[in-house]
């Protein structure tokens, strides 16, 4: 081990402690405590927070509410229900940044641990829960930064330069979310938003491509959030309206599917949506709408070219009792040089991923459809972006040189329909 790995270890803290939003609750309250044994994270209710009569597990499968330390199951190093309010690889390089003053081509996220990650992430984080290195003060760690603000120091880090200690401190705070993109989480007129900002990497218009991908959504019959597309600096920004948050200023517990099948990053490969529609049948409020909504999803994302659609990018509210799927989001098309595509998950039994409509309704009973109701929705959806795209496009502010390059490539290739 060398000098400045030894340092690091050192530095990496061993104990956190774990705060949540409870179900109609405005303000956190201690819910225990993270510790690290080796290479794994031990989970431990606080017993003031045994002895409320209103708490929950924070996800039954994984924490059931019992005294004592939990281990990881698995083989996982940390719980996924606490592992999802973990920013992931963007969030993880605007902290590196911090602690390294910029990102070069050899900077490694792993060289921060996993409880740095949520100690240093801000409070505004996806989902109800919190991380704090006391258990006796809540302090939460917010920002009150500008969305060109924003925007500027996304775009520094981004291009790899050096940022301030003022940028630097309202990006940390205002990243604590997912994915490999760059963004932010900003409240704006009492409103809290998901801020996708574009890329100087972007080799067409991403941003751009979802706020198409969520109109056509809409159009079609999809749930997606609200949101909008905006301007700052002079390059595109998507704002999304987080479906986490409630009008009265609580939060919503919230658990990704990796979570839901017992997987991490390492596994996500395995995950498939045959297994997510069984925990639909057996873990799910309104098992058989969210089963087509599943099924729908899957065609949508088809239709549009997203085939981004792993495990992490599906996630589901959790009550303390059973799970309710949330809107869709991360609903981008990708780029795509030829014809054939697969999806990140196998849809069928036979473990099926190509990109093709006819595939997927083959499988409609995994999804309690007989093959005449998937057709319907898949000829639905088909339709209706067809009659709608030239409305979406325009929403979305699309050049026609951009629209040119999405439609027949991205949006219904020819190739779904083989």
């Amino acid at each position: 081990m060398t000098t400045s790995e030894a340092t690091a270890a050192e530095d990496r803290p061993v104990r956190a402690f774990a705060w949540a939003w409870l179900p109609n609750a405005t303000e956190p309250v201690l819910t225990g405590r993270i510790d690290v044994v080796g290479d794994r994270h031990f989970f431990t209710y606080a017993r003031s927070y045994l002895a409320r009569s209103d708490a929950i597990s924070l996800y039954v499968p994984e924490l059931p509410l019992q005294r004592g330390p939990q281990g990881p199951a698995n083989g996982l190093a940390l719980a996924g229900c606490l592992r999802d309010a973990a920013p992931d690889a963007w969030g993880q390089r605007v902290i590196l940044a911090e602690h390294h003053g910029r990102l070069t081509r050899s900077s490694d996220t792993g060289d921060l641990s996993i409880l740095t990650y949520l100690l240093e992430s801000g409070s505004n984080r996806i989902g109800a829960l919190d991380f704090t290195d006391a258990a006796d003060d809540y302090q939460p760690r917010h920002t009150d930064a500008s969305l060109d603000e924003l925007q500027k120091a996304a775009g520094l880090l981004d291009s790899g330069e050096p940022l301030s200690p003022t940028l630097a401190a309202a990006l940390v705070r205002g990243t604590s979310i997912g994915g490999a993109r760059p963004k932010a989480l900003v409240t704006q007129a009492g409103q809290h938003w998901v801020a996708k900002f574009s890329s100087t990497t972007d080799h067409y218009p991403v941003v751009k491509s979802e706020a198409l991908a969520l109109a056509l959504a809409r159009r079609v019959g999809v749930n997606v959030p609200a949101g909008e597309l905006s301007r700052s600096l002079g390059r595109d920004v998507l704002l999304l309206q987080r479906f986490d948050r409630t009008p009265a200023g609580g939060r919503r517990l919230l658990v990704s599917a990796l979570t839901m099948l017992g997987l991490d990053e390492m596994f996500g490969r395995y995950a498939t949506y045959v297994d997510l529609a069984d925990l639909v049948r057996s873990r799910f409020t309104r098992p058989d709408p969210t089963l087509r909504e599943l099924f729908s999803r899957i065609a949508f994302n088809i239709c549009i070219g997203n085939t981004d659609d792993h495990a992490r990018n599906h996630a589901a509210f959790w009550d303390g009792q059973a799970l309710t799927l949330t809107p869709a989001y991360d609903l981008c098309p990708q780029p795509r040089s030829g014809s054939e595509a697969a999806q990140a998950m196998a849809y069928s039994p036979a473990g099926e991923r190509a990109s093709r409509l006819g595939q997927l309704v083959s499988a409609a009973h995994v999804y309690h459809l007989d093959e005449g109701s998937a057709q319907d929705i898949v000829n639905s959806q088909v339709e209706g972006i067809r009659m709608s795209w030239n409305e979406a496009a325009e929403a979305a502010h699309l050049t026609q040189v951009e629209r040119d390059l999405l439609w027949g490539r991205q949006i219904l290739n020819s190739f779904i329909f083989s």
